[in-house]
């Protein structure tokens, strides 16, 4: 792939990977994807980067070097990978958005609600509400468990910093039809947090969109479907390659 210069043509630098975490989980829940892209993959956790998705945009641009950066995100990730092609967009060759939704319409109520549980009754009491529901009912119990230990391992104040960044964050549904490079769409067949349709809906949008959809899995693909997504993700390594 080819970047462009007022003084023609440049090459872009070998391909970089950016793995962009869903809430309340961490960096940690890209295990089986980081040995893709080996020595060139950086996986942050974001919940202490900053109060907004600017922000962790920011932080988790900053140790990249080059200007073929792969950005994949998942839920809240996504919106950080889309806040990442907004900040730097002549430096990230290619997006993969898994279980995103890039418009966002603000809900202070169920903002205000979410905190007021992770306040009041805990982490744990918020996972069962609002994150357990999103894994599919086909999703194994250890794959589950997994998850809830990473997701206790944080503290109740970083992920009601993550709660804040994702109901304050701006929309990007912009970005899907102006980002030139390929936006690569990736959902649930079961999940609800956009979901399949709407994932179709924002593929469509794109100036070079793909969608997968992928039977009995839920929101969080990396570790529900790991082995797919990762043949998903070395496609669009190897599309990204410099000759």
């Amino acid at each position: 792939m080819i970047a462009h210069s007022a003084n023609g043509p440049q090459p872009r630098s070998a391909p970089e990977l950016l793995l962009l975490h869903a809430l309340p989980l961490d960096s940690s829940m890209w295990a089986e994807q980081m040995h893709l892209l080996p020595g060139a993959t950086h996986a942050p956790t974001l919940y202490s980067s900053g109060e907004t998705i600017d922000a962790w945009a920011r932080a988790a641009l900053k140790p990249l070097k080059g200007d073929n950066i792969i950005v994949v995100g998942c839920s809240v990730g996504g919106s950080c990978a889309l806040e990442v092609a907004t900040i730097a967009p002549q430096r990230v060759s290619a997006l993969v958005l898994i279980g995103t939704k890039a418009r966002h319409h603000p809900e202070p109520t169920f903002h205000a609600s979410a905190l007021r549980l992770i306040d009041e009754e805990g982490l744990e009491a918020a996972w069962y509400s609002y994150w357990a529901p999103l894994f599919s009912r086909t999703a194994s119990t250890a794959t589950v468990d997994r998850a809830k230990e990473m997701a206790l391992r944080s503290s109740a104040a970083e992920i009601a910093r993550g709660v804040t960044v994702f109901h304050t964050r701006p929309s990007r549904d912009h970005c899907l039809s102006t980002f030139p490079g390929p936006i690569t769409i990736v959902s649930g067949a079961d999940d609800v947090a956009p979901g399949p349709s709407a994932s179709a809906l924002q593929a469509a949008a794109a100036i070079d969109g793909r969608l997968h959809v992928l039977p009995a899995c839920g929101h969080y693909v990396p570790l529900e479907r790991a082995f797919a997504l990762n043949a998903i993700l070395a496609d669009v390594i190897r599309s990204q390659e410099v000759a």
